[in-house]
């Protein structure tokens, strides 16, 4: 997608005031149809640091180059010192709360099914194990244990994993 001499140069050449050569190492990254994209990355690094760049990245990696640079470029023009890393901040703190939301809605609903549990084996019997003398005896002190490793950090039980 090199421009040459008789197209419309690219929007790197065109934003310079420069002649577009066939050859040129912006045209096939900043299209005349994206001015805004090379005017970010222009603005935050500069077309020689930009060309230097892309010189000396492999050919199969420049795209992935430049549209770094200009994600980089915006987030830049929007949060001028923290860039991208602000932006990954927030989602990274974003995540961490939904997982502890998350874990304590599992912790609900574990709790909603150990509550449960005794009712039904009071209707319905448990089946003997070793120690239970017949089906259909209820058990007071039966528990319903998961273990909070699956599902937290936190355990919640007041019990260590050991007991």
């Amino acid at each position: 997608m090199a421009s040459s001499s008789y197209s419309t140069p690219c929007a790197a050449c065109k934003f310079l005031r420069r002649k577009c050569v066939p050859d040129c190492v912006f045209a096939p990254y900043f299209p005349p149809e994206e001015p805004q994209k090379f005017a970010s990355v222009h603005k935050i690094f500069g077309a020689s640091n930009v060309s230097k760049i892309l010189n000396e990245v492999p050919p199969d990696q420049r795209e992935d180059a430049v549209n770094s640079l200009a994600y980089e470029a915006e987030a830049r023009m929007k949060d001028p010192v923290y860039g991208c890393v602000g932006a990954i901040s927030v989602l990274q703190r974003q995540v961490i709360r939904l997982q502890k939301e998350l874990d304590a809605t599992n912790a609900d609903l574990f709790r909603y099914a150990c509550a449960e549990l005794p009712v039904a084996a009071a209707q319905f019997g448990r089946r003997g194990s070793a120690g239970n003398n017949g089906g259909g005896q209820f058990n007071p002190n039966y528990e319903c244990y998961y273990p909070n490793s699956l599902w937290s950090n936190e355990d919640t039980s007041g019990k260590s994993e050991g007991n």
